[in-house]
Parts: structure tokens; sequence; C-alpha cells
């Protein structure tokens, strides 16, 4: 299916949690009301990515990259 246009999302996990924890996890609840708010719009998913990226030296932090279309 072809797009007129794109938006690109990067939802990280917390760095504190990461720090104090070691990994936190995505904030799931915060990830379903961003992804239900872009629905509204008329945005619809097209491709999701999850990264981990080296936070601070010591810990990995997981962070997911969203691909909208509309």
């Amino acid at each position: 299916m072809a797009y007129n246009e794109y938006k690109i999302l990067h939802i990280a996990e917390g760095g504190l949690g990461t720090i104090f924890l070691g990994a936190s996890g995505l904030p799931l609840k915060k990830l379903e009301t961003i992804l239900n708010k872009e629905a509204a719009d008329g945005w619809q998913l097209v491709f999701q990515l999850v990264e981990q990226k080296r936070f601070m030296l010591f810990w990995k932090r997981e962070a997911v990259i969203i691909t909208l279309g509309r």
C-alpha cells in the first residue's frame, strides 16, 4: 500500500531504570497511548524496529522506532 506521508517515532526505555535496575523495559502504556492517538489522527503502523544502544558506557537501552503512514 502506498502512503502520501510518513512519520517516524522514537520511543526509548527510561534512563534511570536502566542505570539502577540494569534494564527497565519499553514503556508499553506510553507506546499504546501514542499509537492510539496517532491512529485517531489517521496514521497507520507501517514498520517497527526494536534497537539496543549503548547507554553511558556500561548499560544497554532499548528503543522502538516506529514508521507511520497515511
